[in-house]
């Protein structure tokens, strides 16, 4: 019987149907969409990392004029399915088994909290790991990474960008939490969201959607890397809420 069970869900594409970053600067300027864009091919090329493009972006919104309403009101906007809500939700409130939520993500703490709050999920996570941000008096978003470029490197040998490892970050959340699960749940996506599954035991779960780069990842390297967990597969937020649902029978 399951009696406690870790819920690790990423943000972006997995619990929101959009990307966060891509999505305020598609809502605010499509220039600034269009550099990021092009801009994305060097951090392809290992030339630039994609949060310090982030970042840059966002100093050049705030150079045109953009204020921190309008940053709050585009990610009030995003989208994020009703029944996605309803499964967390669910979950959340389910005691039997006690399910503990960890918000594992590279978007970043200022995007993800004003998201949930807008949507009355605000204490949804009991922790949640992400690149630091804050606005400053003059209403600009500041951005660093997660890991600091001049201070120590994370260790992955499978991939993650260097601005954060999550299989490195979901072992020392572990670590801090001192608790030995059930079962572990992982709601993902993306290719940056296969390092953590490979921690996962045979009874643990990883909730992929598909055709994004977690389930490519899975097809063309688990077995390579000894993927041990189950899979299960879902295109929409419905099939999570169904799944939520399973998880929250004891």
């Amino acid at each position: 019987m399951v009696t406690s069970q870790l819920l690790i869900c990423d943000f972006d594409w997995s619990v929101v149907d959009q990307d966060t970053d891509r999505w305020v600067a598609e809502v605010l300027s499509t220039p600034i969409r269009r550099k990021m864009e092009d801009l994305e091919q060097l951090e392809k090329q290992d030339k630039m990392q994609w949060i310090d493009i982030v970042g840059q972006s966002l100093k050049e919104l705030h150079e045109q004029g953009v204020t921190r309403g309008q940053i709050e009101g585009a990610l009030e906007a995003i989208p994020f399915h009703p029944a996605m809500k309803r499964g967390l939700t669910h979950l959340k409130e389910t005691k039997a088994p006690a399910t503990t939520f960890f918000c594992l993500s590279n978007a970043n703490e200022v995007y993800i909290s004003t998201v949930l709050k807008a949507n009355g999920l605000g204490d949804l996570y009991d922790e949640t790991v992400t690149n630091p941000a804050h606005f400053d008096d003059a209403g600009l978003l500041h951005l660093r990474r997660r890991v600091d470029p001049d201070g120590p490197q994370h260790s992955c040998k499978v991939g993650c960008k260097p601005n954060m490892c999550k299989g490195e970050e979901l072992t020392n959340f572990l670590a801090r939490r001192g608790v030995e699960y059930d079962r572990m749940i992982y709601l993902g996506d993306g290719s940056n969201d296969f390092c953590p599954i490979l921690r996962f035991r045979s009874q643990d779960i990883a909730l992929v959607r598909t055709s994004r780069g977690l389930e490519r990842r899975i097809r063309e390297e688990g077995e390579k890397e000894g993927l041990k967990c189950q899979i299960k597969y879902w295109e929409g937020a419905w099939q999570v809420e169904e799944y939520f649902r399973e998880l929250s029978k004891p």
